[in-house]
């Protein structure tokens, strides 16, 4: 009879090493990249770019749409070259323009990121509704504050605009209620999103992380007054902060619908109010100062939210699970 020890006892299986294995520490938001164990550093990079020019594809697609619908409707074209749609349809196409960007992020963290879609959101990997409920709720003082100081500044008030009654209000309400938080998460998850996690990949420090794309979201809005840009970059600043901080993009989607919201609701309220193309970067410096006094208390009350709600603001690392080991045979 053989032996038994004359038979070879094979090993487990060594783990194959195909680049950087999974951080075992548990990750803030702005590192969610890292914790995948698929980083590479031209993956945020090649992404960046695959998602402006897909960004600049889809734009184009659009204008087709809306010159094939003003041309059914023997609409006038604008300057630019669209068609002109109306106030309420050139507004409700500028929406859908910027809103498209929503599930081209979520397609850039599949791929070429390689990373669950969900990771964009928070570090649950999913939308956390409850926690969203709590913003909003910390964002209605804050976003009244704003409405009526707003009301009592240097031009908050003019006599000589027309209200436009109350049917077209109405309906451009119901329109704006439906695109603007489309539009405005879509600029979260671009900016708070994608941009803070392709800078955190290559940067630890949260307060360097977010100054890139707090920079960048004041440039997108046009350079209009030196208070407006300074209020649009304290609030990418804070917001992003806000994010790595609650583990998610929920606060920071909740300011950004709400303020869209105020916004687009006065003009909508008025004759001619949504032709205007004047942006937030274009505010005065009473205004400008008020929003910013509105995003630090927002942020504050979110934060005190947090100390008692404590949303997870670390990812969960995740073990590789261990090799099988193959029994020695025996005769």
């Amino acid at each position: 009879m053989t032996n038994a020890s004359s038979y070879p006892v094979y090993p487990a299986h060594p783990t194959a090493s195909v680049g950087p294995s999974p951080d075992p520490e548990p990750q803030p938001y702005h590192r969610l990249d890292r914790a995948t164990g698929r980083h590479r550093w031209w993956r945020p990079m090649v992404g960046t770019v695959l998602l402006a020019l897909a960004c600049f594809v889809s734009l184009l697609v659009l204008l087709a749409v809306s010159l094939g619908i003003g041309t059914a409707l023997g609409a006038p074209e604008l300057p630019d070259g669209g068609a002109d749609l109306g106030p309420l349809g050139n507004t409700a196409m500028d929406l859908v323009s910027i809103a498209i960007a929503l599930p081209l992020v979520l397609l850039a963290t599949l791929w070429p990121a390689r990373r669950a879609a969900g990771t964009v959101t928070s570090v649950t990997g999913r939308l956390r509704i409850g926690w969203l409920g709590w913003c909003l709720l910390a964002g209605l003082p804050p976003i009244l504050l704003l409405t009526v100081i707003s009301f009592f500044l240097p031009g908050g008030s003019d006599e000589s605009e027309s209200f436009v009654g109350w049917r077209p209000f109405l309906v451009a309400l119901a329109v704006l209620a439906v695109l603007v938080p489309l539009q405005a998460a879509a600029e979260e998850y671009v900016f708070r999103g994608w941009l803070l996690q392709a800078v955190g990949a290559f940067l630890r420090s949260p307060w360097l992380a977010v100054i890139p794309q707090a920079v960048l979201f004041a440039a997108a809005h046009g350079w209009g007054t030196r208070w407006g840009f300074l209020g649009l970059l304290v609030n990418g600043a804070v917001m992003g902060l806000l994010t790595i901080r609650t583990g998610g993009l929920e606060a920071a989607v909740v300011l950004h619908v709400l303020n869209n919201l105020l916004a687009f609701g006065v003009s909508a309220a008025f004759v001619d109010g949504l032709s205007s193309d004047e942006t937030a970067a274009d505010a005065p410096w009473p205004l400008a100062l008020t929003a910013i006094v509105t995003d630090l208390l927002y942020a504050a009350l979110v934060l005190w939210l947090a100390r008692r709600r404590e949303p997870q603001r670390l990812s969960v690392p995740k073990t590789p699970p261990a090799p099988a080991a193959h029994p020695a045979r025996t005769a």
